[in-house]
């Protein structure tokens, strides 16, 4: 992912050569401050692949979390339809009951 853009790796950077001019840099100062860039980028390098494995683990997560939350959501949905469909049918209960009752208490009513 990341190695895509990068242009220079650890071992180009040592490796490369300047053509040293008569007024030129001082080839210690520019060998030691290359090796210091070695160095930051060898621990980029490191940082970056600690960090594209973490990535890819958060993502793994992600994907499970999501599944999760797509189960127990239909769960959910199954339970709410259960319930209202029970909800109904005591319902339809109750006002059978009422509608009985009804008819005992007004048959005795016409009766007296």
């Amino acid at each position: 992912m990341l190695s895509e853009k990068i242009v220079l790796s650890p071992e180009e950077i040592y490796e490369k050569e300047f053509k040293v001019d008569a007024r030129g840099y001082r080839p210690q100062e520019v060998d030691n401050f290359l090796d210091i860039i070695i160095k930051d980028y060898a621990e980029f390098n490191k940082l970056a692949r600690s960090y594209e494995r973490e990535l890819q683990s958060l993502n793994d997560e992600n994907t499970k979390l999501k599944a999760q939350i797509r189960k127990l959501q239909t769960e959910l949905e199954a339970a709410e339809n259960s319930s209202s469909s029970s909800n109904t049918i005591n319902n339809v209960d109750l006002l059978r009951r009422i509608s009985q009752l009804e008819k005992i208490v007004y048959s005795k009513m016409n009766n007296n």
